[in-house]
């Protein structure tokens, strides 16, 4: 009886060895093995309040991992199963099960972008963020009219020209305010930042009027060295009591009904922004102006000049400081856009 005790004894470790040998070897080849990574199982979300058994079995499913269990017990093992990071991950080829564990707990998740370019309104960004595949949409069109005021804004403040262009990366399921939000406050910190250290005038009261007058800058030329000369003009004619004469502020007054052309009459019929009938700066921005735009209405061109033409179609300026200059300049913008215009023989 003692003999049979022993043999089932030895029998019942010798298996025990056995079968903890052979998970282990198990798990060391499942650890060892890169995943079977496809473009179509890349992707993987961590919803908020998975547990890493779901999270294992999502992975099995997906066809990530072969063993759920493996996965897990690693999970247990490596301290590491209670620190998931909910987000959307997206994983490589050639990963292995412990890298896939670290990206998921690395809260690195994936990323989608949205540019908001400098110059555009901010009925363009509308658009842009309405069309943006990602970004949850939760702002109706009575939210827009007052998204100011969501934003944390004093009551009336216009959206025009409060945020600032760049190119932003976030998260799945970044709702369109939070995106408006992070702008805004981008733009207020560093309108904030410029103006602190400003080079003082005495018409640009309030960073708002700088943030307007930085509008009307980057409507006016898109050349980074041409800024500084155009909001010296500008700040130049306000000095003078002169009208500010610019062609975009007008076009933005006329809103929707722009037809890509800019009459005569057009520059006659007053609006809030026509700066050849209404003297000083335009109520509000006409455009989102870039940080260069900023930069240049803070520090201005020390010069003289009150005018300025491009000197061809689109190219770059010709400044002057007295109309006489400032009419030859024109006549020969006018002469060069008549000469570009002609049929090449």
């Amino acid at each position: 009886m003692k003999l049979l005790l022993k043999l089932l004894s030895f029998l019942l470790i010798t298996s025990v060895i056995t079968v903890g040998f052979l998970l282990w070897y198990q798990y060391d080849v499942f650890l060892k093995t890169p995943a079977p990574i496809t473009e179509s199982n890349a992707i993987i979300e961590v919803k908020p309040g998975s547990n890493i058994r779901q999270v294992a079995d999502q992975l099995q499913k997906n066809g990530v991992i072969e063993h759920s269990l493996l996965f897990f017990a690693h999970a247990r093992i490596s301290g590491l199963a209670d620190k998931l990071k909910a987000g959307e991950y997206k994983l490589e080829a050639g990963m292995l099960p412990d890298d896939i564990l670290k990206r998921l707990v690395s809260g690195q998740t994936l990323q989608y972008s949205l540019s908001l370019i400098e110059g555009k309104t901010f009925k363009d960004l509308q658009a842009l963020i309405r069309k943006h595949p990602t970004l949850q949409q939760t702002l109706t069109d009575a939210d827009y009219a007052v998204v100011m005021e969501k934003l944390g804004a004093p009551v009336g403040t216009h959206p025009e020209g409060w945020f600032l262009p760049d190119t932003y990366h976030f998260p799945r399921k970044t709702t369109d305010l939070e995106f408006l939000q992070r702008s805004y406050q981008d733009m207020q910190r560093y309108l904030q930042q410029a103006w602190d250290k400003r080079e003082p005038n005495p018409y640009l009261k309030t960073p708002y009027d700088a943030l307007i007058l930085a509008s009307i800058v980057e409507k006016e030329t898109g050349l980074p060295e041409e800024r500084p000369l155009v909001a010296r003009v500008f700040l130049n004619r306000l000095a003078k009591g002169m009208l500010l004469q610019t062609d975009p502020t007008v076009i933005y007054g006329i809103g929707d009904k722009y037809d890509g052309n800019i009459r005569k009459t057009d520059l006659q019929t007053d609006t809030p922004y026509n700066t050849y009938t209404r003297a000083g700066l335009t109520p509000t921005p006409i455009a989102i102006p870039s940080k260069a735009a900023i930069d240049a209405v803070m520090h201005p061109a020390t010069s003289n000049v009150l005018y300025f033409v491009a000197t061809t179609p689109g190219g770059a300026s010709k400044f002057s400081e007295t109309l006489d200059e400032h009419n030859r300049a024109v006549q020969q913008y006018l002469l060069n856009r008549k000469s570009a215009s002609e049929p090449k023989p």
